[in-house]
């Protein structure tokens, strides 16, 4: 199949879905959900897309998710607002814990995985399709947690999930994949790990203590005249691209900098590396400030008890001059120097404490003005998921965006790859700056 193709359409039964509720009674509660979790940033359902060879039995995963659902009861109940907040704009969320159930799809599609495989390292809107559409008037009417299953002509299957990010990170949604699939092959087990859901370990304090400044926060109106995210988003449309970067791309781009190879973090250099291409193509004033937004897990930062199934991440913020970055340096040393003081700031726990008291006002927005956005999908153990028919011959996103994602490899352990859409009219620019310029350390890019 064509990657430029577009996807078969679903065939469903009627009704096209059901609603799983937990196996057995489960607390019936209001669960406040902390500041974290209540970012209107965050305000979206993380949809993964899986592929697999074989597919499992519907009954079988319908059971073993009717269980799981006990212990990781929230992804059954409803957002609600709360009455904390009568705010129609800045209204806070919480979760009405009264198990109603979590949305189970089926489907079919007349197509193979080996076709499928072909296309799906860049996914194009047709890939929307392996979700089914809740009919719902607002983000709020949507249940936490949609499943689709789809069956392909070759007797493999398709599994999309919609996990709501107001009750969960990548860690947690991780967390809950493993824990299903586990139930499902080994039903007559226990879970390793339960899921901690109190939030109160991350309440700001009664007395507000924004000892800090956190420059990837902006009261309301954008902190610069030029906002690059309202314009891509308004742009001409945009194109998913995608780059793999092996041990030997990313040890390449290492070498370039005066830092201590040991000190710098696969990460690190695939961030820096993407930002200062990203900036590079847009062709910005030399002095516009620009930032970095990545997502930094805090779990053992402010000793969050095991299995916390909150968002147990802040944003870290890199910034820069343009000609700092990408000017008067001609490699990324510079980029991969704010990278690490970024991450730095994050091992002082009055500056994450600081920022949980910073979001207690709803006026605050994280700034997307001159920002890339970067989340790291890659060493969480998303690509391992085995529901009893072997892993995944493919983990991604559903859709790719200007949100950047660092994905797993699967099968390579060693390589990542970097996901994200860009304007029409400097995608090519973009491909350019993103290749490494080494003949002997460039392999695969797979620039679709």
């Amino acid at each position: 199949m064509s990657k430029s193709m577009e996807l078969p359409d679903c065939v469903y039964p009627r009704p096209p879905f059901t609603i799983i509720p937990p196996c057995a009674p489960t607390p019936k509660h209001s669960l406040y959900l902390s500041n974290l979790d209540d970012q209107k940033f965050l305000r979206f359902s993380i949809k993964y897309v899986y592929l697999f060879k074989k597919s499992v039995s519907l009954d079988l995963l319908k059971s073993s998710l009717s269980r799981v659902l006990v212990d990781y009861y929230p992804l059954a109940g409803r957002l609600i607002r709360s009455s904390i907040c009568d705010c129609e704009d800045d209204h806070k969320l919480e979760v009405d814990c009264k198990g109603e159930g979590a949305v189970f799809a089926e489907a079919f599609m007349d197509a193979t995985a080996e076709e499928l495989l072909e296309s799906c390292k860049v996914p194009n809107d047709s890939w929307r399709k392996l979700l089914y559409k809740v009919e719902a008037q607002s983000f709020l009417d949507v249940p936490p947690l949609v499943i689709q299953v789809t069956s392909l002509r070759c007797g493999g299957m398709i599994l999309c999930t919609a996990i709501n990010h107001s009750l969960c990170d990548g860690i947690g949604s991780s967390q809950f994949l493993h824990a299903w699939a586990h139930l499902t092959r080994e039903p007559n087990t226990e879970l390793t790990i339960l899921p901690f859901h109190g939030r109160h370990v991350l309440k700001p304090r009664n007395t507000s203590q924004v000892h800090f400044t956190h420059p990837q926060y902006t009261r309301t109106h954008p902190s610069s005249h030029v906002d690059l995210h309202k314009l891509m988003m308004q742009s001409q449309s945009l194109v998913a691209t995608s780059f793999t970067f092996g041990p030997s791309e990313v040890h390449f781009l290492k070498k370039q900098c005066v830092l201590s190879l040991k000190c710098i973090t696969t990460f690190e250099t695939v961030a820096a590396h993407t930002w200062r291409a990203w900036v590079k193509s847009l062709n910005l004033c030399p002095m516009q400030t620009v930032k970095l937004l990545f997502s930094a897990n805090i779990r053992k930062k402010v000793n969050l008890p095991e299995g916390y199934y909150g968002n147990g991440f802040v944003l870290a913020c890199a910034e820069s001059t343009v000609k700092d970055l990408v000017v008067v340096n001609n490699n990324i040393s510079h980029g991969l120097k704010v990278v690490q003081h970024a991450k730095a700031n994050l091992d002082n726990e009055g500056y994450i404490r600081s920022m949980v008291d910073l979001l207690e006002d709803k006026t605050v927005r994280v700034d997307l003005s001159t920002s890339l956005v970067i989340s790291q999908w890659s060493r969480l153990g998303l690509e391992d998921v085995d529901f009893g028919e072997g892993k995944p011959l493919h983990m991604g996103p559903l859709t790719s965006s200007i949100y950047c994602l660092l994905l797993p490899v699967v099968g390579d352990a060693n390589s990542v790859r970097v996901l994200v859409s860009m304007p029409e009219n400097v995608v090519e620019t973009f491909r350019y700056h993103m290749v490494v310029k080494d003949e002997n350390a460039y392999h695969d890019h797979n620039m679709d």
